[in-house]
């Protein structure tokens, strides 16, 4: 192996550092412990760390001691699980990715006008969970374009479509064209649903596997956006690994390679990145660039009540 190149952008995107410095700043201003429904974001190490630093990571409200605070993971929650939490008295913070909070708003306001819609989403997932949560009735789920064919909404007049934020640019596109072929007349988002940053990453990989012989991800298993870069990159035809980090490398798979590609997830922090290419090199890299690629500068705002005050000087 000769070279490691990086992908640009990679690792954090602005929902996922907004959700961890709420959980730092819910531990520093009001003490351990800090509860968070589910894990913050999709990252063993990062819920680790936290873990380590006094975050309980629960699934159900009962597991929360009345009076405790408690942060709503990045992934957002359904209107159940925010009633329950108001109805119980916590002190609560919703770290909710704003551009999934954005898909919550549309999914009520078209609601009261009397649609009904499609999600383009992966059942179980978090996110899927909690947009569709937002609803007693009148949102159906599509994982493919086959479930298009099937899905039997009670009108047709008033439908609009929705998508997981963090779904494969490519794959979403097929399904969405299944569904406004089916559905004629449905109302698509103003702005695409699929994130920025979740686009940007998967560009950044379109670029890299051009010019590599394998692609290293970054990232948890459990991570949607993680799992969609190594299968894009697989897609184009280069031999793709995803690694919690760098503990999990194996020789084999560089055997014979010259240029390696990493890069990612959207919930991986930058200094599992940097492990991997100080293993990348131990294996014989002998240089390391970074593409030219989109700078991401979108930062989100902090909940109120999460402001640390300054020591008076």
């Amino acid at each position: 192996m000769e070279q490691v190149l990086l992908a640009e952008p990679r690792g954090f995107c602005a929902g996922v550092d907004r959700a961890i410095e709420i959980v730092e700043r819910a531990l520093e201003k009001f003490g351990r412990p800090i509860y968070v429904r589910h894990e913050i974001v999709h990252n063993t190490h990062v819920v680790n760390d936290l873990k380590h630093r006094g975050a309980i990571f629960i699934e159900e409200l009962d597991e929360v001691p009345p009076g405790a605070t408690l942060v709503f993971s990045a992934h957002g929650v359904s209107q159940a699980v925010q009633r329950e939490a108001k109805a119980r008295g916590f002190r609560i913070f919703d770290a909710t990715c704003p551009l999934v909070t954005k898909v919550h708003v549309e999914v009520a306001k078209l609601h009261k006008e009397g649609y009904e819609f499609i999600m383009i989403g992966h059942k179980g997932h978090p996110e899927v969970e909690g947009t569709m949560g937002q609803l007693d009735s009148g949102i159906h789920l599509v994982e493919d374009v086959e479930d298009v064919a099937r899905v039997q909404p009670s009108q047709t007049d008033r439908l609009a479509v929705v998508t997981q934020t963090t779904l494969s640019v490519d794959d979403a596109a097929a399904i969405m064209a299944a569904v406004k072929a089916r559905f004629t007349h449905i109302q698509s988002p103003k702005q695409q649903d699929i994130c920025y940053a979740t686009q940007n990453r998967q560009d950044a990989v379109k670029l890299l596997a051009t010019q590599v012989d394998a692609v290293v991800v970054v990232g948890s298993p459990t991570s949607s956006n993680t799992n969609r870069l190594r299968e894009l990159a697989e897609r184009l035809g280069v031999p793709a690994y995803m690694v919690d980090d760098a503990s999990e490398l194996q020789d084999a798979w560089f055997e014979g390679r010259h240029c390696v590609g990493v890069t990612a997830g959207a919930s991986a922090p930058e200094d599992l990145v940097q492990g991997v290419v100080q293993r990348l090199k131990a294996l014989g890299a002998v240089a390391v660039r970074s593409l030219d690629g989109v700078r991401e500068t979108t930062k989100f705002p902090l909940p109120k009540g999460l402001k640390i005050e300054a020591d008076p000087a």
